[in-house]
């Protein structure tokens, strides 16, 4: 983490920037990257002189649904199988089938949550294109996802004090808290179309 702090704040503006694009941009390819360390020390350091808010967030923003919809358009064009080929790393065991499922029954609403859930979030966009999910409507919900999730990054990055320690601690905090939450929406959806289905058969 330090090794990563001290060579963003060594970047100028338009470079600090670039490599928060780069960072957001590889999340949708290679998920184990820690997009949302180097996005929230991006913002930390910009807070501190090198950038600004607006230019953080527009530069996450770029990246990440950039990337998103290069996922989608793959998923859309290939499909499912070629994807798991080539980028195996996108497709936890078992995570597949039941976000498929999710678009299933909850369509957009589902391409929204899932977009929080850590470990599975980068599986939404190919898995969006691959099941038909229009790409306008795709975009919106992805975008509406990634610019309060990263909003709140960039929020927490510029009312930080000194020490990047605490605001990493406040970001992982902030994520297991939002992945709950999404948790629970889920299963929440999940029962009510479970009781509706079930209503509908009496």
């Amino acid at each position: 983490m330090t090794d990563i702090l001290a060579w963003l704040s060594s970047l100028p503006e338009p470079l600090l920037y670039g490599a928060l694009v780069l960072a957001a941009f590889a999340e949708n390819i290679f998920p184990p990257l820690p997009a949302d360390t180097v996005i929230a020390l991006g913002a930390f350091v910009a807070a501190r002189g090198n950038g600004t808010a607006i230019g953080v967030f527009t530069a996450t923003m770029i990246g990440n649904i950039g990337g998103a919809m290069i996922m989608y358009g793959l998923g859309h064009r290939f499909g499912l199988p070629w994807l798991m080929q080539r980028v195996p790393s996108l497709f936890p065991a078992g995570a597949t089938e039941r976000i498929t499922e999710r678009f299933r029954t909850q369509g957009l609403f589902a391409v929204i949550v899932s977009r929080f859930l850590p470990g599975v979030r980068a599986l939404v966009p190919p898995l969006a294109g691959a099941m038909g999910i229009g790409a306008v409507r795709a975009l919106l919900a992805m975008s509406l996802a990634s610019a309060a999730w990263y909003g709140l990054v960039c929020v927490l990055a510029f009312r930080a004090g000194a020490n990047a320690d605490v605001l990493l601690e406040r970001i992982a905090g902030q994520q297991r808290t939002v992945g709950l939450v999404a948790a629970a929406i889920v299963l929440a959806a999940v029962g009510v179309i479970w009781w509706r289905r079930q209503r509908n058969s009496r």
